[in-house]
């Protein structure tokens, strides 16, 4: 799959809903998701369609407990960001074969899903308790190319 675009998603940056820019003021934020999540890029649409299977900072699958990303301006449709790092992951949480990028809208039910990526470097990775960083790809599509 690599860096794939939520289909919903993808149609609030058409219609100017997203705005992935170092000024616009979106709470860009990530979080890990666990393997026994079945992807639905067509279908999945909201943070809260990924259930119980997203681990944020200290294991928490609370939206806000997620760390928020510093957006880098985008380039030729291409969207950056800094390095992320999720803090105090605990080991219980088992394998994580995915970072889910999504605009924290203030409630799970109504902060849209972006992208999910499955071919970051480290991914899949099993939590051990201690912190997870998160680096982009610093090749061409960055994070990923609209």
């Amino acid at each position: 799959m690599a860096a794939a675009l939520y289909d919903k998603g993808r149609n609030r940056f058409a219609r100017g809903d997203i705005l992935w820019k170092a000024a616009a003021g979106s709470t860009i934020r990530v979080c890990l998701v666990k393997d026994d999540y079945t992807p639905s890029l067509s279908t999945h649409e909201f943070f809260s369609d990924l259930g119980a299977n997203v681990v944020g900072n200290a294991g928490s699958a609370t939206r806000t407990n997620c760390p928020t990303m510093t957006l880098l301006d985008p380039s030729a449709g291409v969207c950056d960001g800094d390095d992320v790092t999720l803090t105090l992951v605990p080991g219980s949480v088992g394998i994580c074969n995915y970072i889910c990028i999504f605009l924290d809208s203030g409630a799970d039910g109504t902060s849209p899903l972006i992208a999910l990526i499955d071919d970051a470097t480290g991914i899949p990775v099993t939590p051990g308790g201690g912190n997870i960083l998160i680096t982009w790809d610093s090749g061409t599509n960055k994070i990923f190319k609209l």
